[in-house]
């Protein structure tokens, strides 16, 4: 009896463990995204590879100007024969000598004038200053294609949802208006438009689900890992803070961008990588001068030292003097000067498509928050419309087709709602990309204003019961 409530107790256990894992999913808002995408994306795993490869420049450049230390050995077995004449018999006589010969070396080189060198370090940090600039660049790009993505997979799936609903209502249409003329006083005319508008939201079923799937596989690809909209946590009104720029003035925000955009700030340090690649290619004309010191130890070092050991210890200095190079040094430093002139062009061309971005994307926060706040406007409008054309047919002065286009009036406004509100959060965080600003918390910031418990916007399949019970009703 024990063992069998004992028995009992774990299968109640296990069934409430079973209700709880098949419960609803946890809401996936914007920030779990991007902290996934952080470590899971592979063009910005690529990013940060290739900015930890350009720290390195610099240790590199700074091993050309301090000492270096070599140590070489070697051991020979030598076998020698010696052929020369007697000078008493006249004849050539023959000697074979065996013996094994030593050499060791230690050797120390330290630059002393080395303009090219001098010019090959700077050259580096200024390299590794423009990687650096460019995993900041991309790292902004990375929270704005994961906020496209998410806001896109989310706008698909909004749409799927309007249209599902509207298939609800037009199929509640379809019924009604088959019910009313079976019952003497509806017309073929409204069962003919209410059947076009369901087939229609049919089709547009069919290509709204495949733009969900497509949404679907592209914030995938960014996550790693399979996300269901359904469990996308939605923008909440409520939340959601209609706020223009700040700074308000345009001139502002181009200032800034100027001074911090990360792609701006690489190309400055292109320009100046390129300055010291002429720097290091007039050095080529200079000679150089090097300190150099070894310590040398040999033993049976030639057949003519045999048994002899010789320990020989030198400090000097080396100067070396280039006088022609077929042309090439002449070559590199006019290449280097066109070089120069395109990164400096670069630059400038940088600078001005980025004032053109940084204007579009505050026109377009600024646009965002008048459309959002038209289209909630709108809204209403659409609603009230909706409950005056049911008004309307209760009284005899509107018809069903009427109110089929006040629900594909509502269904249309809320859907261009979503998408404006999604436009606008995204927009705010293309504007600090621009300015070069953006950062973990102004994502932080957007995603507080999604909300789990959000329904979809879609027509409440109340609406559609209440438009079949007034209909059925004449």
């Amino acid at each position: 009896m024990k063992r069998r409530a004992n028995s009992r107790r774990l299968l109640a256990t296990l069934c409430a463990g079973l209700a709880l894992a098949a419960g609803p999913a946890a809401a996936f808002d914007l920030m779990d995204a991007y902290r996934l995408a952080l470590s899971a994306d592979p063009s910005f795993q690529a990013a940060r590879a290739t900015a930890e490869a350009a720290r390195e420049l610099l240790p590199q450049a700074r091993a050309e100007l301090l000492p270096q230390i070599s140590i070489s050995a070697s051991r020979n077995n030598n076998n020698t024969e010696q052929t020369s004449q007697s000078a008493f018999t006249g004849r050539d006589v023959t000697r074979e000598y065996d013996y094994v010969g030593k050499n060791a070396a230690l050797s120390l080189r330290q630059p002393l004038f080395r303009l090219g060198s001098v010019a090959r370090y700077y050259q580096a940090s200024a390299q590794v200053d423009a990687a650096e600039a460019t995993l900041e660049k991309d790292t902004q790009q990375l929270a704005l294609r994961v906020s496209g993505a998410y806001f896109d997979a989310l706008i698909a799936r909004e749409k799927l949802d309007s249209i599902l609903a509207q298939k609800d209502a037009y199929a509640g249409q379809l019924a009604a208006a088959e019910r009313s003329l079976a019952a003497g006083f509806g017309t073929r005319t409204d069962i003919d438009d209410a059947r076009a508008r369901l087939d229609m939201a049919g089709a547009q079923e069919i290509e709204a689900r495949h733009a969900l799937g497509v949404a679907e596989r592209a914030l995938a690809g960014i996550v790693n890992q399979r996300v269901k909209t359904e469990t996308l946590a939605r923008i909440d009104a409520g939340r959601l803070r209609l706020d223009r720029p700040d700074p308000a003035g345009l001139d502002a925000w181009l200032v800034q961008a100027e001074e911090q955009n990360p792609e701006l700030r690489a190309m400055r340090s292109g320009v100046e990588a390129a300055e010291r690649e002429v720097d290091k290619s007039r050095a080529a004309h200079l000679p150089t001068l090097d300190l150099v010191a070894s310590r040398r130890h040999s033993d049976s070092d030639s057949d003519t030292t045999i048994g002899s050991l010789y320990r020989t210890t030198s400090v000097g200095v080396q100067l070396n003097i280039p006088i022609y190079s077929g042309g090439h040094t002449n070559s590199a430093l006019r290449q280097a000067h066109a070089n120069l002139e395109k990164a400096r062009q670069q630059y400038e061309a940088g600078k001005r498509q980025l004032e053109v971005m940084v204007a579009k994307e505050f026109g377009g926060v600024e646009q965002g928050v008048a459309r959002v706040r038209a289209l909630e406007q709108a809204l209403r409008s659409a609603e009230q419309a909706l409950h005056s054309t049911r008004k309307g047919v209760q009284a005899g002065t509107r018809n069903s087709v009427d109110v089929l286009n006040a629900l594909q009036q509502l269904a249309n406004t809320r859907h261009e709602l979503a998408s404006a509100r999604a436009a606008y959060a995204t927009g705010r965080l293309k504007l600090k990309a621009a300015a070069g600003t953006l950062t973990e918390q102004d994502v932080a910031e957007v995603n507080a204003w999604l909300g789990a418990d959000t329904p979809p916007a879609m027509l409440p399949s109340t609406e559609a019961k209440a438009e079949k019970s007034a209909l059925i009703s004449r």
